[in-house]
């Protein structure tokens, strides 16, 4: 397919503003139908700049890479906002005129997408005629209902144009402290509908001639809580912005236009090819099933919400089947999801799969050349309704990343059965941990000014094991690989809390012959803040991450907070306070010295806004990764290593690692002796406990006829049946169920709006949405 359109074939026609004449809906539908037609991207079965001239191809590569990632480098010392300049979370991308992701710099890459979808929503619905499209422009975005993952990552978009002809654009993207939600801080828990996800801008013209309109300069500082981080993040995501553009600029003066032209979507194909020849290269063709859980306890005296309808307790089902075929094409289907629900973590198609997309970055495609090449190699199928792809408008985002992480960790295990089974034994991941927990919360802070605080420390949790080593530990975020706990004294320069302590968190990684990474806690006392509150968030009843063969899952979460202390008096008279980490939560030791404190300690990882005084004591808990392999077979000396070095509780050495430890002169040693000894006895209870699997199916089976299993999870097949027929007939031909067995939500004696009535967006006058995957 010749990519650039002939100018004789627009005579007559009016004249779009993409370069040849085209107009931004002529020229992506017909990339579009060359792509769906031919198999390759824009219906390139051979790319001619990077097979005549591979050293020019290689250096426009080279230098558009080096340029974007130069520009999130500079563009984040702008920032004052800790999120940004201390976690790197921002991200810049190249789109050809399209709207596809041509590369991108490091970062939250998952934005490749988002970015993408938000360019492809002006170009489906006439940005171009109104408001307009011109040079200089400037663009923001953070509506979840066409792509982005929440409300807090905010897009800034400007278009690229060469000889007054549109020949791409830039994005780039922050996650903000603060979004003017119902509550303080930018993933907000209070709401149940989007109309409380806060400040909500669909594409909007923000400015033009390279300077913001004043309208929106005036309105936009005052819809938020954190006025002077917001103005700031938007100057980093600008000059970012225009870095880039003067990039491509001077590329195409110093190389030409046809030849920046050929690479903006010849590197897409090369990028689809990429994941293709990997996929071959990596694994075996099959079927791999997997699921991941994770709760929603909202039916809690300390979740306050608005509506009745949502308190109540759900658990999210993601059940995947990922099919790889033997040419290297791959199709994901996640068939028997369950539906969305009345709270924040719902989530788009487009931040499901391009968050799936950022996996496969860290596995299949660990490479610079990132773009959206791998969308067009991945078949993606979400039904429609359910919680990634939800069919009301109505449904809120703030926290998508409690869905989207729970759901991702399973695909880590599918895939790496499969990398195992080729002997890419370093390949294999045992799984992401879940990222949390996010400390949150806002008032007015040690500046006497309305604040709100998100703390990232959660951009540093554990990962998972592989099947050669233990995770790291403390390390990273599935959402961004180059995450960072940040420091503490930048965290107390930006919020009204003191840090007691900060260690790792022993036995959060979960065990196996190799171990997950731990996470780490960090406790805070709140000081000099004024009508304060803060909130928890992570997963608490529910572990969301398995191991895998035989390595167990990782620790779930809880939460510990401490009111009216009486820390001010102890802290004058010199006695002992809380310092350091919350140890070993079964035995724990602050309480003791909290007497007469109203402390809250349970698996209640979820809560709405509470009410914080100075003194008041507050517990930051970060996940570990989960297992991989028999925890009987990890080299005893590795246990007392991990003991001595505050990795695993010292109880656990012996009932989980069959490990036991002895005094020595450095620490903990190994009875060898006595371990072999203990390990031998673990197994025989192990074959005296264990039943044949079909008589455990069997029982089960009476169960599942019963309905003796709890409502949560009643709730959960009820509406995965009703979304998927699919997966209520396999699941039905699996335990040998009678037709008359059935299970419906109305039978369950709890509210289920929204089961039965929706209202799409598209159903909006004058509103086309984007279509990214099968439903």
């Amino acid at each position: 397919m010749n990519i650039n359109l002939k100018k004789t074939t627009l005579e007559g026609a009016a004249r779009g503003i993409v370069r040849g004449g085209e107009t931004l809906k002529q020229h992506r539908d017909r990339i579009m139908s060359a792509t769906h037609s031919s198999k390759h991207y824009a219906g390139l079965k051979t790319m001619e700049l990077r097979d005549r001239e591979p050293i020019l191809y290689n250096k426009l590569f080279s230098r558009l890479r080096a340029g974007v990632v130069d520009a999130r480098e500079t563009a984040k010392k702008i920032a004052a906002s800790p999120i940004v300049e201390q976690e790197g979370e921002l991200c810049f991308t190249l789109y050809n005129a399209a709207g596809d992701s041509i590369l991108t710099s490091t970062g939250i890459i998952i934005h490749v997408g988002t970015m993408g979808a938000a360019i492809k929503y002006m170009i489906e619905n006439d940005w171009e005629s109104n408001p307009g499209v011109n040079d200089k422009d400037i663009f923001c975005n953070n509506d979840s209902l066409i792509g982005n993952v929440h409300p807090c990552d905010i897009h800034t978009i400007v278009p690229i144009f060469w000889e007054r002809e549109l020949i791409g654009w830039v994005g780039g993207v922050t996650h903000v402290i603060d979004t003017g939600a119902v509550g303080p801080g930018s993933m907000a828990t209070g709401q149940v509908q989007r109309f409380g996800d806060g400040y909500s801008i669909t594409c909007r013209k923000i400015g033009e001639n390279d300077t913001l309109f004043r309208d929106w300069l005036h309105e936009s500082q005052r819809m938020v809580r954190t006025t002077r981080y917001w103005m700031l993040d938007e100057r980093t995501r600008i000059a970012g912005c225009h870095m880039i553009r003067k990039l491509v600029e001077e590329v195409i003066a110093d190389e030409g236009i046809e030849a920046y032209w050929k690479f903006a979507y010849e590197a897409v194909e090369h990028g689809r090819l990429g994941l293709q020849n990997r996929i071959k290269a990596m694994t075996i063709p099959g079927k791999y099933r997997q699921v991941g859980f994770v709760d929603v306890p909202y039916n809690h005296e300390d979740v306050r919400v608005p509506s009745d309808f949502a308190k109540v307790d759900t658990i999210m089902h993601a059940p995947s089947e990922i099919t790889i075929r033997g040419d290297g094409t791959w199709r994901l289907d996640f068939e028997g999801a369950s539906r969305w629900g009345w709270h924040t973590y719902n989530a788009h198609q487009v931040s499901f799969t391009s968050g799936i997309w950022v996996m496969m970055t860290q596995t299949l495609i660990p490479s610079e050349m990132i773009n959206d090449g791998a969308a067009y190699g991945t078949e993606f199928r979400l039904p429609k309704g359910t919680w990634m792809n939800p069919d009301d408008r109505r449904v809120a985002f703030s926290y998508s990343w409690h869905f989207l992480v729970s759901a991702w960790t399973a695909l880590w295990r599918g895939l790496s059965r499969s990398y195992f089974g080729r002997g890419y034994l370093e390949e294999v991941n045992a799984g992401n941990a879940n990222t949390s927990n996010w400390l949150q919360g806002g008032g007015f802070n040690q500046y006497d000014e309305i604040h709100a605080v998100n703390s990232f420390e959660c951009a540093a949790n554990g990962t998972g094991a592989t099947a050669v080593g233990d995770g790291l530990s403390h390390a990273a975020a599935i959402w961004n690989p180059e995450g960072d706990m940040g420091d503490m004294e930048i965290w107390e320069l930006a919020e009204p809390l003191i840090y007691l302590g900060r260690q790792i968190k022993a036995s959060s990684g979960g065990s196996g012959k190799y171990r997950g990474g731990c996470g780490f806690e960090s406790l805070r006392m709140v000081w000099n803040a004024k009508d304060w509150t803060m909130f928890f968030m992570g997963n608490g009843h529910v572990s969301s991450d398995w191991g895998l063969m035989g390595g167990y899952p990782a620790a779930s979460g809880y939460r510990f907070a401490a009111h009216q202390t009486g820390l001010k008096s102890l802290i004058e008279n010199g006695q002992d306070i809380p310092l350091g980490g919350d140890t070993d939560p079964q035995n724990p030791t602050w309480d003791d010295l909290l007497h007469g404190a109203v402390i809250k300690r349970d698996k209640q990882a979820i809560t709405t806004e509470e009410m914080f005084s100075d003194y008041d004591l507050y517990l930051n808990y970060m996940r570990g990764g989960p297992g991989f392999g028999d925890p009987l077979d990890r080299d005893p000396q590795s246990v007392a290593d991990d003991v001595n070095g505050g990795y695993v509780l010292e109880r656990f050495a012996k009932q989980v690692y069959g490990v036991v430890l002895k005094q020595g002169g450095d620490g903990l040693t190994v009875d060898r002796e006595a371990t072999e000894a203990e390990r031998k006895t673990i197994l025989k209870s192990r074959i005296a406990t264990a039943i044949p699997a079909q008589e455990w199916r069997m029982k089960e089976r009476e169960n599942i006829l019963a309905k003796t299993a709890a409502t949560q999870v009643q709730q959960m097949f009820a509406a995965s049946f009703k979304l998927g027929p699919r997966f209520e007939k396999e699941f039905r031909a699996f335990w040998d169920l009678p037709e008359s067995w059935t299970i419906s939500e109305e039978e369950l004696g709890i509210p289920s709006y929204g089961s039965r009535y929706s209202m799409d967006l598209s159903e909006l006058p004058d509103v086309k949405t984007v279509q990214f995957v099968e439903e």
